[in-house]
């Protein structure tokens, strides 16, 4: 045999092993919010321990992390020295949206199932923990490498923007790879990906009874008028168009709204929260603005309502950086040998923490193990899923572009 087929021989050998190791992490919650996920990192520093990998663990501080909106978190890197040579981290996010409703499957069970894993985190990015491990395990194995440096890196905010997980690690000089690879859940290799931009606006009126309507000021009315202004924005977004394959246009989606005191009361108050999606071509600071502008304008057509308007999130877009070639070759050659199929390079309309590296200057791509396609995942739905062969194949060409990598 060569190596790749030692390699993908290795992982084979020990693949019941590793779903093992994936449904332990699947099995203690990291719903964000709330965000408690510290007690996940230590159980997962406990199991990759037990494979012999040591870990570092780096907790930020509560002040921080509560300014972040989270309660605890603790970042793990696992670092792996051969000699000298370039460095290559693989990032995987262990935070989760919360279950939701709707599930055949326990959502913290790791159940298997007709080939696939079920559970919050399966497909995103629980998963990868154990992709780029056992990669890692099958590459020393086998290939025994001399040169170069593997650093696992699991954080746990990527729900909220990374910036107390990739961010505070590159902050404080925890880190700082030559090449990175991030969590995937697609058969392609991602070298590009939307920016967010998530506000939260809160419309003031007047509370009133009911029964007197004109001695208040409607916070409800005013708000709706406000959303169908935001919401109209849609249409025009469609005719902007991204040139980059994979992504298509700009989206805004309200994804929250609460308000009002009582079903005989005329709401004083109502807030909602927007996700607005930007195309690598957009300037972050002109969407804000525009958002701003719309939104001012509407409520000046209202007598006695006053707006807030405030910046929650603001994730630019993933742009390709010229050194991430030798990262898109090797998972392309590999993934086709593997999956049987080409591998194509392209974008996606999500947006992630990869993108923390670039603007460090990291040239970094995503790729680990999923579907083909996002939607086949369920993920942030309802029975989240992994097919396991998924997982081995994804598994294999993360450990062969590693030996082509550190050669």
């Amino acid at each position: 045999m060569n190596t790749y087929e030692q390699i993908d021989a290795w992982i084979d050998a020990h693949f019941d092993e590793q779903v093992r190791f994936l449904q332990e992490l699947i099995r203690v919650p990291t719903d964000t919010p709330p965000g408690n996920n510290a007690p996940h990192a230590d159980r997962a520093a406990d199991l990759l321990r037990a494979m012999g990998l040591d870990v570092e663990k780096h907790p930020v501080p509560e002040a921080e992390v509560r300014a972040a909106g989270l309660e605890s978190i603790t970042n793990l890197v696992v670092r792996r020295r051969y000699g000298p040579g370039k460095s290559v981290l693989l990032n995987a996010h262990g935070d989760v949206v919360p279950p939701g409703e709707g599930w055949t499957h326990d959502p913290y069970g790791g159940e298997i199932a007709d080939g696939k894993i079920y559970g919050r985190a399966a497909a995103v990015s629980k998963c990868d923990f154990s992709t780029y491990a056992f990669a890692v395990r099958a590459l020393e194995a086998v290939v025994q490498p001399k040169a170069g440096t593997v650093e696992l890196l699991f954080t746990y905010d990527e729900e909220f923007g990374g910036e107390v997980g990739p961010g505070w690690l590159l902050k404080h000089k925890v880190i700082h790879p030559d090449l990175m690879i991030a969590a995937g859940f697609s058969y392609q290799v991602i070298t590009a990906h939307n920016g967010c931009l998530q506000m939260e606006v809160t419309v003031h009126g007047k509370m009133a009874h009911a029964a007197i309507p004109d001695s208040g000021v409607d916070a409800l009315q005013a708000a709706v008028q406000i959303l169908n202004a935001l919401y109209a924005q849609n249409t025009l977004y469609k005719q902007v168009c991204s040139a980059v394959e994979g992504i298509t246009h700009p989206y805004l989606n309200v994804g929250m709204i609460e308000g009002g005191t009582n079903t005989n009361v005329i709401p004083g108050r109502v807030t909602f929260k927007l996700d607005r999606r930007m195309i690598p071509e957009e300037n972050p600071a002109d969407v804000e603005a525009t958002l701003r502008r719309v939104i001012a304008d509407v409520a000046a057509t209202v007598p006695g309502v006053t707006v807030e308007v405030k910046r929650m999130l603001l994730a630019n877009a993933m742009k390709p950086l010229a050194g991430n070639q030798p990262l898109v070759d090797a998972i392309q050659n590999h993934g086709q040998a593997v999956f049987g199929e080409p591998i194509p390079a392209l974008g996606t309309p999500l947006y992630t923490d990869v993108r923390l590296f670039c603007e460090a200057g990291i040239p970094g791509v995503i790729y680990g193990a999923g579907p083909r396609t996002v939607l086949e995942s369920h993920a942030k739905r309802a029975d989240e899923r992994l097919d396991l062969e998924d997982l081995r194949r994804a598994t294999k060409v993360i450990a062969r572009s590693l030996s082509d990598l550190l050669a």
